[in-house]
C-alpha cells in the first residue's frame, strides 16, 4: 500500500472552502458551552417539555451564531473579490464603503480602493500619453512605421501614407517586401539611403531604424525622413551667398577698372596727348594690374577652401606641434601655456595651417594696441582643447566672422577662417571665435576630439 495514499485522500475528501471551514470552526468553538449546557440542563429537574424546548433553542442558537460569523467573515472577502475582479476588467471607478484605519479588514480595503484610484490615475496618463504620440505621430512631417517580428506592418503616420500613396487600411497587415520597405530593414540602423517610393519620389533619405517589444514579440520602428527638400533649400541658400559674394568681389574690382580702360582710351585718342599721359598710362594700368591681382588671389582662396581634401591622421605630439608654429611667428613674442604632453591622431600640415592663421590672426589685432598673444592646450576626458588669446580690440561683429569672402583687413581674402573651421570639423571638432570675459581681445577656442 503506498504511504501516501492516506493523505491524498484526506485532502481529496475532506478539503473544505474557506467558508465551510468558518462554520466548522464556530461549531467547534461553541461545542463545550453547548454540551456543558445541555449536561446541565438535563441533569436538573425541569420537565420533560421545558428541556426539549431550551434544548432546541440551544442548538438552533448555536448554529445561527456560527452562520452569523460566517457570513460578517466571508461578506467583506466577497467585496473584495468584487474590487479586485473590476480591476482586472479594466474599471477602476469601483469603491468599497464604510472602509477605515480602526481594524485590520478596514485597512485592507483602504488600500484596496488607494490601489484602484492609482491604477485610474495612471490608465488616464497612459491614454493621455497615447492620444499626444497619436496626435504627434500624425503631424511631423517623417514617415515612421511600425513592422512585427514577421516583417509585416502594423502601424504608420500621416506622413508614411502619403510616401507610400495608399491610406492606413490599405498597407496595414502587408508584408515590408510588397511595400518597397525590405532593404529599409536591413543594413546599418541609421545610414543616407538613396531611393525612390511612390508618393515621395526619388531622392535621399535619412534613415532610422530601431528595435521595441510589444505584447513580449519584438518589432521593428522605421523612420523615414526625405532630406532632399532641405538639401536644395540650403543648396539655393548656399548659392545666393556665394553669388552675393562673388558679385560685390567681382564689382569692386570691374568697376574701377572699366573706368579706367574709359580714362586710358580717350587719352589715346586724344590728340594731341598731354605731356604727361605717358605718366597717367602707367598709373592706369598698375591700378588695372593690380585689380585684376586681388582677382587672381580672390579665385585662388576659394580654390583653396572649394578643394580642402580629408585629412590624413598620424601621431601628432601636441606640445612640439604648437611650440613649432609659434616660432613661425616673427612679428611679435608669442606666449605659451604648457598644458599635459599627449599625442593625438591628426593630420599635422592641416593643423599647422589652421594654427599659423589663428595665431597671424591674433598678432594682426594687437599690432594697433600693443597687446599680447598667448597660446595654450589643455585636455578633457574627451577633446583637447587648444586657445589662442589675444589683447586686440576685440570683436565688433561675430555675425559674419566664418562666412566666405568677408573680411576686415584692407588686404584680407576673408578665407582663413573658413578654412580653419573647416580643418577642425574634418577632425571632428570645433572652433569659436568670442571676445574673453573679464579682459579685452578675442578668444580663438579649438576643441579637437581625442
Amino acid at each position: 500500500m503506498n504511504l501516501r495514499e492516506p493523505s491524498t485522500w484526506g485532502r481529496s475528501h475532506f478539503a473544505l472552502g474557506h467558508e465551510s471551514r468558518i462554520v466548522a470552526i464556530a461549531l467547534v468553538a461553541g461545542l463545550p458551552a453547548v454540551l456543558v449546557s445541555l449536561i446541565l440542563l438535563w441533569k436538573l429537574d425541569f420537565t420533560p417539555k421545558v428541556q426539549w424546548t431550551l434544548t432546541v433553542l440551544i442548538l438552533v442558537f448555536w448554529l445561527g451564531f456560527s452562520t452569523a460569523l460566517r457570513t460578517r467573515v466571508v461578506l467583506p472577502l466577497q467585496t473584495l473579490s468584487n474590487l479586485l475582479a473590476a480591476l482586472r476588467e479594466g474599471d477602476f471607478s469601483i469603491r468599497a464603503r464604510g472602509a477605515g484605519r480602526n481594524d485590520t479588514l478596514g485597512e485592507v480595503v483602504m488600500e484596496v480602493n488607494a490601489l484602484g484610484a492609482t491604477l485610474r490615475e495612471q490608465r488616464l496618463g497612459a491614454v493621455e500619453a497615447t492620444a499626444l504620440l497619436t496626435k504627434v505621430m500624425e503631424e511631423i512631417d517623417v514617415a515612421v512605421f511600425a513592422f512585427d517580428n514577421h516583417r509585416c506592418l502594423r502601424l504608420v503616420n500621416r506622413a508614411g501614407e502619403r510616401l507610400l500613396a495608399l491610406p492606413a487600411d490599405k498597407l496595414i497587415g502587408r508584408t515590408a517586401e510588397d511595400l518597397g520597405l525590405s532593404d529599409c530593414l536591413e543594413g546599418n540602423q541609421a545610414r543616407l539611403l538613396e531611393a525612390s517610393f511612390p508618393g515621395g519620389g526619388a531622392g535621399r533619405w535619412d534613415l532610422r531604424r530601431s528595435t521595441f517589444r510589444q505584447e513580449g514579440l519584438p518589432h521593428h520602428l522605421l523612420v523615414l525622413s526625405d532630406l532632399s527638400r532641405t538639401l536644395r533649400e540650403e543648396e539655393r541658400q548656399a548659392w545666393k551667398r556665394l553669388i552675393r559674394v562673388i558679385g560685390h568681389e567681382l564689382n569692386n574690382s570691374l568697376t574701377p577698372i572699366k573706368s579706367i580702360a574709359a580714362s586710358l582710351d580717350n587719352l589715346v585718342t586724344k590728340e594731341p596727348r598731354p605731356p604727361d599721359w605717358l605718366d597717367d598710362m602707367r598709373r592706369g594700368l598698375a591700378v588695372i594690374g593690380n585689380r585684376g591681382e586681388a582677382l587672381s588671389r580672390f579665385m585662388e582662396g576659394y580654390a583653396r577652401l572649394a578643394q580642402l581634401p580629408p585629412p590624413k591622421k598620424s601621431p601628432l605630439d601636441v606640445g612640439t606641434w604648437i611650440r613649432r608654429v609659434v616660432r613661425l611667428e616673427t612679428r611679435k613674442n608669442v606666449g605659451i601655456t604648457p598644458g599635459p604632453e599627449l599625442t593625438i591622431q591628426a593630420d599635422g600640415d592641416q593643423l599647422d595651417q589652421m594654427l599659423i592663421n589663428l595665431v597671424r590672426n591674433g598678432v594682426d589685432a594687437t599690432l594697433t594696441t600693443g597687446g599680447d598673444v598667448n597660446v595654450g592646450w589643455g585636455r578633457t576626458l574627451s577633446h583637447l582643447e587648444v586657445w589662442v588669446d589675444d589683447e586686440g580690440p576685440g570683436i565688433s561683429n561675430t555675425a559674419n566672422l566664418f562666412v566666405p569672402f568677408f573680411t576686415t583687413k584692407p588686404k584680407g581674402s576673408g578665407i582663413g577662417l573658413v578654412l580653419c573651421r573647416q580643418i577642425a570639423e574634418g577632425h571632428d571638432g570645433s572652433l569659436v571665435l568670442e571676445n574673453r570675459e573679464g579682459a579685452p581681445g578675442c578668444r580663438a577656442h579649438l576643441r579637437l576630439r581625442l
